[in-house]
């Protein structure tokens, strides 16, 4: 029998950031119909600070692809804590992942990755990939990666 999304995060022994307060005037989560929109995410650290840097600057691709991994922990405790059990989640739909890079910078694609391959261990190699676009730009605070992503609910 399939293991469960927070079946597996134990399994995996990940620890869970805790979720960060709203940055601005808008929700951390919102559902409409049986879709789970998460607005957009930086890396929490566990000590409740955001990770920091930019990638082809003072991060290379590797390290900004753990900043985006460490993104999809945050995700994961934002929705914890703001909708409720992961299990309650059949699939991802969409990702939008931004990435804080130089103009040089080409490996977004690759960084982003950090986050696919997190949700894709959580929830399957198929529930847990959707479709996806990686970007470059420059983001708040110096954070080297954001993220938003759509699920959909289990009915």
């Amino acid at each position: 029998m399939a293991k469960t999304p927070s079946e597996r995060l134990e399994e995996l022994g990940l620890i869970l950031p805790p979720a960060p307060p709203p940055a601005g005037v808008y929700k951390p989560v919102l559902v409409v119909d049986n879709f789970l929109y998460v607005s957009g995410q930086g890396p929490m650290n566990t000590d409740g600070t955001l990770m920091q840097g930019r990638a082809g600057d003072d991060l290379d691709k590797d390290a900004a692809k753990l900043g985006a991994r460490q993104v999809g922990l945050t995700m994961l405790s934002t929705i914890t804590t703001h909708f409720g059990s992961l299990d309650k989640i059949d699939r991802v739909v969409k990702v939008l992942g931004m990435v804080n890079c130089t103009p040089g910078f080409g490996n977004q694609p690759y960084v982003i990755n950090g986050f696919s391959e997190l949700m894709a261990d959580i929830f399957g190699p198929d529930k847990g990939i959707g479709v996806r676009s990686a970007v470059g730009m420059m983001l708040p605070q110096n954070i080297p990666v954001e993220i938003e992503a759509m699920f959909q609910l289990k009915i």
